[in-house]
């Protein structure tokens, strides 16, 4: 009986011991040598998606398979780097819907529903309810929802443990992954297109919710004093009555907690609204719009500060990923942080002080002819802010490079960025900001949407890159098909996997970029894979999920790759070497024909007023010109879009608001009637050239 108690007390505290050894906090976070799991958004504090694993390397690459999917019933879009911690897979979806599945079997274990479209009210109409990714520590799993509200959610068992509203006002929204570091959750926003937006990052006690520190980004109206020296600082960089549009630079993606300086990083958004004219008539440099910003991770204090493209005007944002590495740099050691932002070009920052040590073009710009080393200060072309009211410039605000992770190989020194090579036109018709009226709840960037003639022709091309950046060239360069194509992780195997457009998940070599191994995932891909490693095997998963708002928005550019709304599940794919597993096929659909009611007859000028309208309220899901790209349905093939009734009680009441689709109450009946007679115009004419689509990427987003 004595023996018997005491195997069971032996047994109790072994079980304990394991509980405290698996318990994820910094120092778990923070250790590089940890291969068995991917316990932040890239991976550990330094941002690098470099997995110190080379069991899958170039000469057994071709043995890796399948080893288990799992499919997501009710998922439209899946942009999430997933989190592999103790065994167990966490990952979002759209609408910051969370899950939990086993890393072994793919057994789903739980899925948590914040309800996102019960909470967002008008704010669901602002864009696609996308979600990157999810927080992990000691225990729980924090969640960014696009309503605003921050989560905690037991990783066990999936219930909530406490949520707290961040967002201020009714404005913005969150798309992007919470970071968990010394016991503090935080947290951006985004939306600065949406109005009224002004940026911040806010820090929470991971325990209880309660907020601990916040850092603006963009200063307040000054007759109410700033909160701290550096909003001070940033007002003198302002022009005219900003704050009345809120200013932008939403911390809305890149953030990054850096244990040797105790700092966090941030990566701030463009303008808002876009056009500078409009949020700062006569210029300044619109601190601290796209900049990395240096603050103390404990208090929030402003540290320092480095601005990529001031009186950022297109935007040109900083929200992507900003990298921490030790890199050799003339002669001696330094800890820099490695940038590639949407302005088209490199940037290598000494982290101890901003810095610049390096900013070279990485892909095509026509806006700046070079950074200024001395100053940091990108010199402009004369046709960069188009004197003449209107011009096309390089890159598209979809920059050079998207939120899509890049990573980094300190074995082979690289950088691999997925690339975009798409330029913009961008137009304002009246230069006098006083002729502007800002719409809440709508599309707004003080620039015209607009449909140009032969502007649909450019070649547009993407691609994926490796980038030294101590020599400061393209080491090698390999084409992708599509423009909106997945992140990238890179390992010790000299590997680099990435998703494409068009469902191909794939392997290169790390240092010649050539293609090792790939796999039909039967859908797009756009999020970034990662690799962990259990019971001495090496995995790689990646989550399938085609969708969004860019997808949407970029309509018959991508839609050739024949991903229709509905048509193709959403999934996880795990990978291993030796596995024979066998995907459950899909089938791609051809892009839908467009209907027309032949008897109607279109209301030319309501139509005309419809485009305009549905540039600023309905592109980014379904499409520019209504040609969805997949992400959402096409509306010139719509059953519901024959009927102005119809499309009245999905706008006017709601009807499809539990589906995903937002109420426009606002709308009048004549605004809808618009919509209706444009869409139909639109399905009218396409229908006439169905036949002739172009099959390259050609569509050029114009205006915002």
């Amino acid at each position: 009986m004595i023996r018997n108690r005491w195997w069971l007390l032996l047994a109790a505290s072994a079980c304990c011991n394991v509980h405290a050894e698996s318990i994820i906090d910094g120092a778990a976070i923070a250790d590089e040598s940890r291969t068995g799991d991917w316990l932040s958004y890239g991976r550990d504090y330094s941002e690098q998606r470099f997995v110190p694993l080379s069991q899958i390397k170039p000469d057994n690459v071709g043995k890796l398979g399948l080893a288990w999917s799992l499919d997501l019933p009710g998922i439209k879009s899946l942009q999430a780097t997933p989190l592999a911690v103790d065994g167990t897979i966490y990952f979002s979806g759209n609408d910051s819907i969370v899950f939990a599945v086993d890393a072994r079997s793919g057994q789903l274990k739980w899925r948590y529903d914040p309800e996102v479209w019960k909470h967002a009210g008008k704010r669901y109409r602002l864009l696609f309810p996308a979600n990157r990714g999810v927080a992990y520590w000691k225990g729980r799993v924090y969640v960014g929802t696009y309503d605003g509200r921050l989560i905690a959610v037991d990783a066990a068992t999936g219930k909530e443990s406490w949520a707290v509203q961040t967002l201020e006002g009714e404005t913005g929204y969150i798309t992007g992954a919470p970071r968990a570091y010394n016991d503090k959750i935080i947290i951006g926003n985004g939306g600065a297109e949406a109005g009224y937006s002004r940026g911040y990052a806010t820090a929470y006690d991971a325990a209880t919710g309660k907020r601990i520190w916040r850092f603006y980004i963009t200063p307040g109206e000054p007759a109410k004093g700033f909160e701290n020296a550096a909003m001070a600082m940033a007002a003198k960089t302002w022009k005219g009555e900003w704050w009345k549009f809120g200013g932008g630079g939403t911390v809305w993606n890149s953030i990054t907690y850096d244990p040797e300086f105790n700092r966090i990083y941030l990566g701030t958004g463009n303008g808002g609204p876009w056009n500078q004219n409009v949020r700062s008539p006569g210029g300044g440099d619109n601190l601290f719009l796209s900049s990395i910003v240096a603050l103390d991770a404990d208090t929030g204090a402003y540290a320092w500060h480095y601005q990529t493209t001031p009186g950022e005007s297109w935007d040109y944002n900083s929200s992507q990923d900003i990298v921490l590495a030790t890199l050799k740099w003339q002669g001696r050691n330094r800890k820099v942080i490695l940038h590639a932002p949407k302005n088209g070009f490199f940037y290598v920052i000494d982290r101890s002080d901003g810095k610049l040590l390096a900013a070279d073009a990485f892909g095509k710009v026509t806006w700046a002819t070079h950074v200024d080393i001395e100053s940091g200060r990108p010199v402009e072309t004369p046709e960069a802010r188009f004197p003449g009211g209107a011009g096309l410039l390089y890159p598209s605000s979809v920059g050079v490079h998207d939120w899509q992770a890049m990573s980094f190989n300190p074995q082979t020194g690289l950088v691999y960025i997925p690339t975009v090579d798409m330029p913009q036109y961008y137009s304002q018709k009246n230069m006098d900001p006083r002729s502007w009226v800002e719409k809440p709840f709508f599309y707004n960037t003080g620039y015209d949407v607009i449909e140009v003639e032969g502007l649909g022709q450019i070649r547009l091309s993407a691609s994926l890159i490796a980038w030294d950046p101590i020599a400061k060239r393209k080491v090698w360069e390999t084409p992708m098909p599509g423009l909106w194509n997945g992140g990238t992780v890179t390992t010790a195997g000299d590997l680099v996997f990435q998703g494409n457009a068009a469902g191909e998940f794939a392997a290169y070599h790390a240092r010649t970029g050539k293609k090792l191994w790939s796999f039909d995932a039967g859908l797009g891909i756009v999020g970034a894979p990662i690799s962990y490693q259990i019971d001495g095997q090496q995995y790689v998963a990646i989550l399938v999920g085609w969708g969004g708002a860019l997808p949407g928005a970029f309509g018959v550019g991508v839609a050739r790759h024949g991903w229709v709304y509905g048509a193709q599940p959403r999934r996880l794919l795990v990978f291993a070497l030796g596995r024979k597993s066998v995907l459950p096929p899909t089938v791609k659909a051809p892009m839908p024909i467009p209907l027309d009611d032949t008897k109607l007859t279109i209301d030319k000028p309501l139509a005309t007023a419809g485009q305009q309208l549905f540039n600023t309220s309905c592109h980014l899901c379904h499409g520019f010109m209504a040609i969805s790209g997949g992400g959402a349905p096409d509306l010139r093939a719509s059953p519901l879009m024959l009927s102005p009734d119809a499309l009245r009680s999905v706008l006017q009441d709601g009807a499809l608001a539990s589906r995903g689709m937002p109420q426009f109450d606002d709308l009048s009946d004549e605004q809808i009637r618009s919509l209706y007679f444009y869409v139909r115009d639109r399905a009218r004419s396409d229908l006439a050239r169905h036949k002739a689509e172009p099959a390259g990427d050609t569509v050029l987003p114009t205006g915002s």
